[in-house]
């Protein structure tokens, strides 16, 4: 029998975050594909991002829908979501009529925050000093929003083949009465670690990366991006501070730059992956808030995720379907194979 090689021969891996297992078939991934493609652009129809453009309501001084307009804003410009999934006022459900059917409150606020008033300047495209502002305005919404409510999920859908809806770059903000599924996964086995351990998981994970370094896509004095052991898109990737951090809150000047010095790195590698703007789905994750900030979140480490879709090419993506949403997560692409990709491509814009 031949010997195994993880490159070419069908695993699986365990996601100590989400306590769940990936299967990597890398096997699969020069098959056949006549399925859907994805239109390709370098990037977003200019004129219609240009400041005052009536097509683009995220521009500045744009009328929404509802009558509301747009700040005249210079740099991130931040307001309350027409269609929130999630209202701070309104009736709790009643007890649960049975058992098994069981419903529980949910209030909140959702934000959308413009990163730019041109709405063409992706963030791969923005220099560091325009991207920290962006991290400066992220912080900000944490540290109001987080007073009063358990988690605040901070999110980038750019790109129509991830549901964005406006193509002006953008981020969503919805802060929640509860923790929802996903990070409520993520504290459960960080905290179990953190007992057995008395050390954080998502550090003591960092230090293997860093032994090993085959994962490494770009680290700099603060940061280190890396694909996970355990990543399920293809080209996932993961942004860890060096040291132990709860929250955007608690970064530190210095930290916030080399941040994001290293997001224009990462988004710089994803463009010039396929030369087209890269779709993904990002978020962060660091520990709760609002009553949760008197409580020891030590276990806790601040950490973003991108989830790009893109598989083999800028037409061809990754569907989550099938096997993904009744059995486990799978893949083709070994996250060793998509993080030597990311090294190899250059780190500058190839429209620069």
């Amino acid at each position: 029998m031949a010997e195994f090689d993880s490159n070419k021969h069908q695993h699986t891996r365990y996601n100590l975050l989400q306590g769940q297992w990936v299967l990597v078939s890398a096997q699969r991934i020069n098959r056949p594909w006549t399925g859907q493609t994805e239109p390709t652009k370098e990037s977003n129809n200019k004129q219609d991002s240009l400041p005052g453009a009536t097509s683009n309501y995220l521009a500045p001084g744009a009328l929404r829908v509802g009558g509301k307009k747009n700040d005249d804003y210079k740099n991130t410009f931040v307001f309350e979501n027409d269609f929130p999934a999630l209202l701070s006022t309104g009736p709790d459900p009643p007890p649960p009529v049975h058992p098994l059917l069981v419903t529980a409150p949910a209030k909140g606020t959702c934000r959308v925050m413009c990163f730019h008033p041109r709405g063409d300047l992706t963030l791969a495209r923005m220099d560091v000093p325009d991207i920290l502002i962006v991290i400066e305005e992220w912080v900000r919404q944490l540290h109001e929003l987080g007073k009063d409510n358990a988690w605040v999920q901070i999110f980038e859908n750019k790109g129509e083949p991830m549901g964005c809806s406006n193509p002006h770059p953008h981020c969503q903000i919805w802060a929640s009465s509860f923790i929802p599924d996903l990070p409520s996964r993520s504290d459960k086995n960080q905290r179990e670690y953190f007992k057995q351990h008395d050390s954080q998981l998502l550090l003591d994970y960092l230090a293997v990366e860093l032994e090993y370094r085959e994962r490494l896509v770009a680290v700099n004095a603060h940061w280190v991006c890396i694909v996970p052991f355990w990543a399920c898109w293809p080209y996932e990737t993961m942004l860890i501070p060096k040291r132990h951090v709860l929250r955007l809150t608690d970064l530190t000047p210095d930290e916030r730059l080399s941040g994001a010095e290293i997001i224009k790195i990462l988004l710089c590698k994803y463009d010039n992956l396929f030369h087209t703007s890269f779709p993904y789905c990002m978020g962060w994750h660091g520990a709760p808030t609002g009553p949760y900030l008197e409580t020891d979140c030590s276990h806790w480490q601040l950490h973003a995720l991108y989830y790009p879709c893109l598989l083999r090419s800028a037409s061809i993506k990754k569907h989550m379907v099938g096997y993904e949403m009744l059995a486990q997560p799978q893949r083709d692409l070994t996250p060793e194979a998509a993080a030597l990709r990311l090294i190899e491509t250059p780190s500058i814009h190839y429209l620069d």
